[in-house]
């Protein structure tokens, strides 16, 4: 039986990837000028400089020349809903409202396969225009809604991680979870959970929604399955926190709820965070559970300003996610714009190296995925970027004034959105290239 030869590819551009937090460590990065990353099956099997790597190409293998670009690792997005796209950009007057008036409502469609599916590909098709190439996802209360998203992100062969949203109490009749959804989960995870490049996420959809019983339920779920992950939201608005306190009187904090039922764990991903005391966001550091910020969503619906800096000293693991459709982008360069702006309101400064490294090494490791996605490590997955600091005409002027690394990454986190991603590849092969961007 014949083997069939290994399929290498190469790619010649200035590359950047991480390999600790530039906030704590020095020389947290490399970035070759002029690099050269080399792919083998869907793989990374060098990244550096050209002349150094350029001579040990096998014959035959010509890069694609990228020269004037920067590849990066594909964006890891933490936080963000699917069935949410047709209503981004709904106007409300804060959280609780808005779930009521749009996203419950829009929530109900997602027991058709059909229309399930059809989102799911504009969504996905979104993510990858934007550079996204992970995502943590909230689907719906339907199980045809995570079958409709995992075969969707399959086709792509995208490292996709989603679940079903369980919800029993506080939600309208048509959202509520019937007995035997903790089993529908299970059913879920055993279908999904490391299948292909797809993980499961436990996903109560926040602790108002979810009865003690339905709590308990999800706790005895996680432990069944420790390496699944698990997504909620904590402390996003102030409302929000009254109406836990009342719900859970005997909880010292709204993420102690969580904590009480063994819910906080590595690959425990909390979306929000913003109205935390120090005792929680010790609990987190101590148990290896992550903050997801939503700097986007947090402006729009008026919740808060997410504290970097104490988030930092307590030393958590902290993400960024777009929160579609609260959130009004897909791109994590947008949200990189606003992150750095609530981080300004918040008398902190986060740089732009910083913002790169939460959107790709530091959300891997955040999710335990360090040496998988996030960094050009050999043998990592091959997903990566190619951003076009010329995207634009106002970014390539601001982009020819720019005399650091620092000032290139800050423009294009400040001035780009999905224009700036020349193309996007997964397991090294592309699935987006800019309409009208050169071969």
């Amino acid at each position: 039986m014949s083997i069939a030869p290994h399929t290498v590819q190469a790619y010649r551009a200035s590359l950047l990837h991480f390999h600790a937090d530039p906030a704590f460590t020095e020389n947290a990065y490399s970035w070759h000028q002029d690099g050269l990353l080399i792919v083998e099956d869907g793989r990374i099997k060098a990244a550096g400089d050209y002349a150094a790597l350029g001579p040990t190409l096998p014959d035959g293998v010509v890069p694609h020349d990228y020269r004037g670009q920067i590849i990066t690792p594909g964006f890891i997005d933490t936080h963000l809903h699917y069935p949410q796209t047709d209503m981004i950009a709904s106007p409300s007057e804060g959280l609780l409202p808005w779930l009521e008036t749009y996203t419950f409502p829009t929530e109900r469609r997602f027991s058709d396969p059909a229309h399930a599916r059809a989102t799911a590909e504009f969504f996905l098709d979104e993510l990858t225009r934007c550079g996204t190439t992970t995502a943590v996802v909230y689907c719906t209360v339907h199980r045809e809604s995570v079958d409709a998203f995992f075969e969707a992100s399959e086709a792509r062969n995208l490292r996709m991680v989603a679940g079903k949203v369980l919800m029993d109490r506080n939600c309208p009749d048509f959202l509520r979870d019937a007995e035997g959804q903790i089993g529908e989960s299970e059913a879920l995870i055993n279908k999904w959970h490391k299948h292909n490049r797809s993980l499961y996420a436990i996903t109560p959809r926040f602790a108002p929604t979810s009865s003690t019983a339905q709590l308990g339920a999800i706790a005895e779920l996680a432990k069944a399955f420790p390496d699944t992950f698990i997504q909620t939201h904590v402390s996003e608005n102030k409302d929000e926190c009254s109406w836990v306190r009342e719900l859970f009187p005997d909880s010292r904090s709204y993420l102690g709820v969580y904590d009480g039922y063994g819910l906080m764990r590595p690959r425990a991903l909390f979306g929000h965070c913003i109205w935390l005391d120090d005792e929680d966001f010790a609990r987190m550091a101590a148990t290896g559970s992550a903050a997801s910020v939503c700097p986007t969503s947090n402006l729009f619906l008026g919740s808060g300003l997410f504290d970097f800096e104490k988030a930092d000293g307590a030393g958590v693991q902290v993400t960024l996610g777009t929160d579609v459709g609260a959130g009004t982008s897909f791109s994590m360069l947008q949200t990189m714009n606003e992150a750095y702006k609530v981080a300004r309101l918040k008398g902190s400064h986060l740089p732009a190296l910083r913002m790169f490294y939460l959107a790709t090494l530091g959300a891997a490791r955040a999710m335990d995925l360090e040496g998988t996605i996030g960094s050009f490590v050999v043998g990592a997955e091959a997903d990566f970027i190619v951003l076009d600091p010329q995207s634009t005409p106002l970014l390539a002027r601001r982009s020819s004034h720019c005399n650091t690394l620092e000032e290139q990454l800050f423009a294009l986190a400040l001035l780009g959105d999905d224009r700036a991603i020349r193309a996007t590849y997964a397991a090294g092969a592309k699935v987006h290239e800019r309409s009208g961007a050169l071969a």
